[in-house]
């Protein structure tokens, strides 16, 4: 086997991996590929001969390919849309899989229960807070090694890691954990919207609910508080229920709406706290829906 092949199929075993940092460094899987492929074109430019630690070399590698394609997002001024209120509704891209199962390269990209809700609070961070909390927290890269992407000190470092901690912690605290309970609680609202039973849909929802609707550049976006809000806006569309399936979205259990020609409509992600839900995201931009 030459070294390029060699290099090749090490690179291959690491992919999962680094798709799993670049996709909790930009949301998007499709962006998650390109910083992948980028440090594949690194690699092969690089002599790894004297490397004692592959895998944490890509990793460092795929982090500062995240962190530049973050960076040119604000030069470009890619701001995330906005509803009425200028509140931020843009919501990352979800991973989709089948009600009961997460296949094995979907495990890797979800470890560590990276839900949509947390994804969310990601994308508030400044590129140099979310690296060294992403590369940190979630991966146990040393501040030594995240330092020098960032052009820090290891110190500096420390402190951003733990003011992205701090803002992960109080946004998006740890969900409820027993899938088959919060599996009961979707299934529970759905009925409800259904049934335009409102009581019975308050019930399921956190008196502070917050839900989230992207549409993207062809539909209106919007943000909604508050139960009694929110179980309003569900029942006037509840036609959308009548066409759910229940899948998971990245790793908890959601809804995926269809046309009757099997057209995903929309993505319904949940976050289930106390047996109730305490953040709606959906997901109707017609265009992102088009790649799942």
């Amino acid at each position: 086997m030459s070294e390029k092949d060699f290099l090749a199929e090490r690179f291959e075993e690491f992919r999962p991996h680094l798709k799993a940092v670049a996709y909790r460094m930009l949301g998007s899987l499709a962006e998650a590929e390109d910083a992948v492929q980028e440090t594949w074109f690194k690699l092969n430019r690089s002599d790894v001969g004297e490397v004692g630690n592959l895998g944490g070399w890509l990793t460092t590698v795929t982090g500062r390919v995240c962190l530049d394609m973050l960076r040119s997002r604000a030069t470009r001024h890619e701001e995330p849309l906005h509803d009425q209120d200028g509140q931020v509704v843009r919501l990352p891209d979800p991973v989709i899989s089948g009600a009961d199962r997460i296949d094995p390269e979907q495990e890797i990209l979800l470890a560590d229960s990276v839900g949509i809700a947390l994804m969310i609070v990601l994308q508030t961070l400044a590129p140099a807070e979310r690296l060294a909390f992403v590369l940190h927290d979630m991966f146990h890269v040393p501040f030594d090694d995240i330092a020098g992407i960032i052009d820090r000190t290891p110190a500096t470092t420390r402190q951003l890691a733990s003011r992205a901690r701090r803002r992960v912690q109080g946004q998006a605290p740890a969900p409820d954990t027993d899938l088959a309970a919060r599996r009961r609680v979707v299934d529970a609202f759905l009925a409800a919207a259904r049934g335009g039973d409102f009581d019975a849909l308050v019930a399921v929802l956190d008196p502070d609910i917050v839900a989230r609707s992207d549409g993207g550049t062809l539909l209106p976006s919007a943000l909604r508080r508050g139960a009694t809000e929110v179980a309003s806006q569900a029942i006037t569309f509840a036609r959308f229920a009548e066409a759910a399936l229940p899948v998971l979205i990245n790793g908890t259990p959601g809804v995926l709406a269809v046309t009757a020609d099997g057209r995903p409509m929309s993505v319904m992600s949940f976050t289930i706290q106390g047996g109730r839900v305490t953040a709606l995201d959906i997901l109707t931009d017609p265009e992102r829906l088009g790649r799942i």
